[in-house]
């Protein structure tokens, strides 16, 4: 299950990514005004272009991040809402790191403003992330919940 998982977010991230840029149609495409636009972009760097043309760092922070999980998700057999977080999490780093590896850049083309406020465009990799690290948060808070439950018991 965690395996398929992490396979269907790369697909959809890759599958996504390979529609927007081989289609420069959906280059710009206004979907909701004032919200929602498909904006193809190329980003060298990571979230609001921060550290442009460092993308030797990125592979290597992308590689040792998903062994890490790999290990974690093995080795400490951890609770099933923390396997689906890690799971997200590998996906996004290995979509992303796959364009990396690939193209040299990401390809980026979820665009929202949000209140007015233009959103950094994103993708597909990037919301499995945000999700994972969101469902890590919650793992980790109800964990400690449990452990505070039981030595309230005990």
């Amino acid at each position: 299950m965690i395996i398929l998982l992490i396979i269907v977010c790369i697909a959809a991230d890759q599958i996504s990514k390979i529609w927007i840029a081989s289609n420069t149609a959906l280059h710009s495409v206004m979907i909701i005004r004032n919200f929602f636009y498909i904006t193809y972009a190329e980003n060298t760097g990571m979230a609001w272009s921060m550290l442009s043309g460092h993308q030797a760092f990125f592979c290597l922070a992308a590689t040792v991040a998903i062994g890490v999980m790999l290990w974690y998700m093995i080795y400490k057999n951890p609770n099933r809402l923390t396997k689906i977080s890690l799971a997200l999490m590998i996906a996004g780093a290995a979509g992303n790191l796959a364009d990396r590896l690939l193209l040299g850049y990401v390809r980026d083309f979820l665009h929202f403003f949000i209140f007015g406020y233009d959103f950094p465009i994103f993708n597909i990799a990037d919301s499995c992330l945000t999700v994972g690290v969101i469902l890590l948060i919650l793992a980790s808070f109800l964990e400690e919940k449990k452990h505070e439950q039981t030595r309230v018991e005990n």
